[in-house]
């Protein structure tokens, strides 16, 4: 999961900063690893913490150890962590739901859905692009996908549904309100020429 970089402080931090984060670090580190379960999770989370409250350090009042003010930091660090992995799970368990009441459109209707969509396709990444068509195209399952391309089925649903989203966003961009609306009667090849 990818932490969002932190604004980095405009001055570098003093040498009693320093010291404190080196003498703590270990410290810092313990408690981050048993709260998030994987020292490589924690440890991101760490430096981002640390860069974080390095910008905040001139706000502590000179009573105020910086010690405390990092737990707290760590403390918060680590709620952010879990919220923004709730959001992500909340987000694939709904993607999930959506895959497994999914039907085929018929035939007729399959046919007519603008021709423009497979173009627009070639233009996604080349993940993107391969995923849309062992899924969509091809009828592969998600699980399928996932062990052929060496990914946890989880991030192949990721991957589909950030896809799915790209191609969206191309298809309106091309086909204007045809895509937003819903028409299945393409006549984009013919506006072109």
């Amino acid at each position: 999961m990818l932490i969002p970089p932190p604004e980095v402080p405009n001055q570098p931090p003093s040498e009693q900063v320093v010291r404190v984060l080196v003498d703590n670090h270990r410290d810092f580190l313990s408690f981050l690893e048993r709260r998030v379960g994987r020292r490589d999770l924690a440890e991101d989370i760490l430096q981002t913490a640390f860069v974080r409250s390095l910008g905040q350090l001139e706000t502590l009042r000179e009573d105020e150890a910086i010690v405390p003010f990092l737990y707290r930091a760590l403390r918060n660090a680590t709620i952010d962590h879990y919220r923004r992995k709730g959001a992500v799970e909340r987000a694939l368990t709904r993607f999930a739901a959506e895959l497994e009441v999914a039907s085929e459109p018929i035939e007729a209707v399959r046919d007519e859905v603008c021709r423009c969509v497979t173009r627009l396709a070639a233009t996604l990444k080349p993940e993107y692009a391969d995923a849309l068509r062992r899924v969509e195209v091809e009828g592969a399952s998600v699980a399928a996908f996932a062990t052929e391309t060496g990914i946890t089925a989880s991030n192949a649903a990721v991957r589909l549904f950030r896809a799915r989203e790209a191609l969206r966003r191309q298809v309106e961009a091309s086909c204007g309100t045809c895509a937003e609306h819903g028409c299945v009667a393409c006549c984009c090849e013919s506006e072109r020429r």
